[in-house]
Protein backbone atom coordinates (compact mmCIF):
# COMPACT_ATOMS: atom_id res chain seq x y z
CA UNK A 1 0.00 0.00 0.00
CA UNK A 2 1.09 3.27 -0.79
CA UNK A 3 2.25 5.67 1.83
CA UNK A 4 0.13 8.37 0.99
CA UNK A 5 -2.67 7.15 1.16
CA UNK A 6 -1.93 4.84 4.33
CA UNK A 7 -1.30 8.51 6.01
CA UNK A 8 -4.66 9.57 4.67
CA UNK A 9 -6.43 6.39 6.06
CA UNK A 10 -4.32 7.39 9.56
CA UNK A 11 -5.22 10.93 9.81
CA UNK A 12 -9.12 10.09 8.85
CA UNK A 13 -9.33 7.67 11.56
CA UNK A 14 -7.55 9.82 14.50
CA UNK A 15 -10.15 12.76 13.20
CA UNK A 16 -12.87 10.34 12.93
CA UNK A 17 -12.44 9.18 16.83
CA UNK A 18 -11.56 12.39 17.98
CA UNK A 19 -14.69 13.90 17.34
CA UNK A 20 -17.01 10.77 18.06
CA UNK A 21 -15.38 11.48 21.46
CA UNK A 22 -15.64 14.96 21.55
CA UNK A 23 -18.92 15.79 19.88
CA UNK A 24 -22.15 16.29 22.66
CA UNK A 25 -24.58 15.54 20.29
CA UNK A 26 -25.40 11.39 20.44
CA UNK A 27 -26.57 11.30 16.63
CA UNK A 28 -23.18 13.25 15.11
CA UNK A 29 -21.25 10.41 17.78
CA UNK A 30 -23.04 7.85 15.86
CA UNK A 31 -22.40 9.02 12.74
CA UNK A 32 -18.69 9.49 13.08
CA UNK A 33 -18.15 5.75 15.07
CA UNK A 34 -19.90 4.20 11.96
CA UNK A 35 -17.65 6.73 9.61
CA UNK A 36 -14.67 5.55 12.00
CA UNK A 37 -15.43 1.63 11.50
CA UNK A 38 -15.95 1.81 7.55
CA UNK A 39 -12.52 3.23 7.42
CA UNK A 40 -11.01 0.21 9.66
CA UNK A 41 -12.96 -1.87 7.03
CA UNK A 42 -11.19 0.43 3.75
CA UNK A 43 -8.14 -0.49 5.79
CA UNK A 44 -8.36 -3.89 6.25
CA UNK A 45 -9.30 -4.28 2.42
CA UNK A 46 -5.86 -2.29 1.50
CA UNK A 47 -3.97 -4.70 3.75
CA UNK A 48 -5.32 -7.61 2.07
CA UNK A 49 -7.58 -8.72 4.49
CA UNK A 50 -10.79 -8.74 2.23
CA UNK A 51 -13.16 -11.24 4.52
CA UNK A 52 -12.55 -9.11 7.78
CA UNK A 53 -13.09 -5.92 5.31
CA UNK A 54 -16.21 -6.85 4.38
CA UNK A 55 -16.74 -8.31 7.95
CA UNK A 56 -16.27 -5.29 9.52
CA UNK A 57 -18.11 -3.25 6.82
CA UNK A 58 -21.33 -4.81 6.99
CA UNK A 59 -21.13 -5.12 11.21
CA UNK A 60 -19.92 -2.55 12.37
CA UNK A 61 -20.06 0.60 9.62
CA UNK A 62 -23.67 -1.11 8.36
CA UNK A 63 -25.55 -2.62 10.91
CA UNK A 64 -24.34 -1.34 13.84
CA UNK A 65 -24.60 2.22 12.66
CA UNK A 66 -28.38 2.07 11.76
CA UNK A 67 -29.33 0.38 15.33
CA UNK A 68 -27.39 3.47 17.03
CA UNK A 69 -28.75 6.04 14.80
CA UNK A 70 -32.04 4.31 15.30
CA UNK A 71 -31.77 3.99 19.00
CA UNK A 72 -30.47 7.76 19.41
CA UNK A 73 -33.82 8.97 17.47
CA UNK A 74 -36.09 6.95 19.81
CA UNK A 75 -34.13 9.24 22.93
CA UNK A 76 -35.26 12.57 23.81
CA UNK A 77 -32.63 15.31 22.67
CA UNK A 78 -33.16 17.48 25.43
CA UNK A 79 -30.29 18.14 27.69
CA UNK A 80 -30.23 20.28 31.32
CA UNK A 81 -27.22 22.02 30.46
Amino acid sequence: MDWKVELFLYAFLLFSAIVALEVRDLLAASITTAAFSFMIAIHFVAMGAVDVGFTEAVVGAGILGVYFVAFVLRTKRSTQD
